[in-house]
């Protein structure tokens, strides 16, 4: 039973995930085993600082990354406890690392880049486990966005022998991803739709503290301000067409400031934020049917935090009418674990020497095989 354990922090910067899963060539992959390691504060407002800092320090990188690092065993640590595996019998460890910052385009007159907080070589040396990570850069080297990268596994797991199907991952930042029938010869196509949880974390983080609205009741006691929506939406990121992916770079609390007028009522505001993010994803599926001439598909399946926010999917679903949202628990696989299992996926992809990119997804010169491996 070859597993693989992928570890996933995403842009809420609350933890890191742990995915166990067995994976071999002639089945689906299959979920083993879970467990989270919550991002100590410290260390949170650490790596927040480095996000948004214009410069920083070699020390405070090292400093962070040596922290983040320790997570991560824990995390893996914690992993393996409740499984009951003992680490010999890993494969590979798949490290995504932390995102500090993501310019797919470049920074004003720089070259593109991707940056995740990251240290393989100690987490072998903590863990005794073979690491692979790195993934990004090698599809960015070939003209992509390197992101983003989960639509590959997207495929494997949920292609339909016969209906069309939308994968929506929630998490800081939404992401896309349509898959024609497996026998339809068009390619998947996912990319960024825009913020998800990241804005609206912020700013109730803002007004009511804490890190997040739980369930989104606070954006559901507000009101759409349509005028609000309209400005948000001006946002050339929403209208341009895909390869594309985005970030805290672009979408920010300043970046959302300036587009008040200075009147609007904090938890409007909130529900004005879910319903950016749910027009958003509804023209980015727009754009994605278009693009590929495809009819309206037979679900959507919803993943990430915002998986479990009631009043985000209710408006997701009064803006796609025609596309029944459906759990992936229905399909075997929990909302919470999809991206951290699919770094396990693409380091098992990384040692079978197989390409771990979608071109169609990201815009890259041709498939590439992704990450470095680093030897316990």
């Amino acid at each position: 039973m070859p597993l693989y354990i992928g570890l996933m922090s995403g842009t809420s910067l609350d933890g890191i995930d742990a995915a166990l899963v067995d994976i071999a060539a002639d089945t689906p992959p299959c979920l083993v085993a879970t467990h989270g390691a919550a991002m100590p504060a410290e260390l949170r407002d650490a790596l927040w600082q480095l996000c948004h800092a214009e410069r920083v320090s070699f020390a405070e990188l090292a400093a962070a990354e040596q922290t983040f690092c320790a997570l991560q065993a824990e995390a893996v640590a914690g992993l393996l406890a409740a499984s009951g595996t003992d680490a010999s019998a890993i494969a590979a460890i798949g490290s995504h690392g932390q995102t500090i910052e993501h310019a797919p385009w470049g920074h004003g007159e720089g070259p593109a880049y991707t940056l995740q907080l990251d240290n393989p070589s100690r987490l072998a040396e903590l863990t005794g486990c073979r690491v692979v990570a790195d993934f990004r850069r090698r599809d960015l080297a070939a003209g992509g966005q390197a992101a983003p990268l989960a639509p590959a596994f997207h495929e494997a797991l949920f292609r339909s022998a016969d209906e069309w199907r939308l994968v929506l991952n929630l998490g800081g930042f939404a992401n896309l991803t349509l898959l024609p029938p497996a026998g339809d010869e068009r390619p998947p196509l996912g990319f960024d739709t825009g913020p998800a949880n990241a804005l609206l974390d912020a700013w109730h983080g803002r007004h009511r503290g804490g890190r997040f609205d739980e369930g989104g009741a606070w954006a559901a006691s507000g009101r759409v301000d349509e005028a609000l929506l309209e400005r948000l939406l001006g946002e050339p990121f929403f209208h341009r067409p895909p390869p594309r992916s985005t970030g805290r770079e672009v979408f920010h609390l300043d970046w959302l400031t300036a587009r008040l007028s200075g009147g609007e009522a904090p938890a409007d505001v909130q529900a004005t934020l879910a319903e950016l993010t749910a027009a958003s994803v509804a023209l980015g599926i727009e754009m994605a049917r278009e693009s590929l001439a495809a009819p309206p598909a037979g679900r959507l399946i919803p993943c990430g935090g915002g998986a479990h926010n009631p009043d985000l999917l209710a408006r997701l679903a009064r803006r796609l009418p025609e596309t029944p949202l459906e759990d992936s628990r229905d399909l075997g696989w929990p909302a919470d674990w999809l991206e951290a299992a699919a770094f396990a996926w693409l380091a098992w992809r990384r040692l079978e020497g197989l390409p771990g990119n979608l071109p169609s997804v990201t815009g890259a010169a041709g498939p590439r095989v992704l990450g470095g491996v680093y030897a316990p």
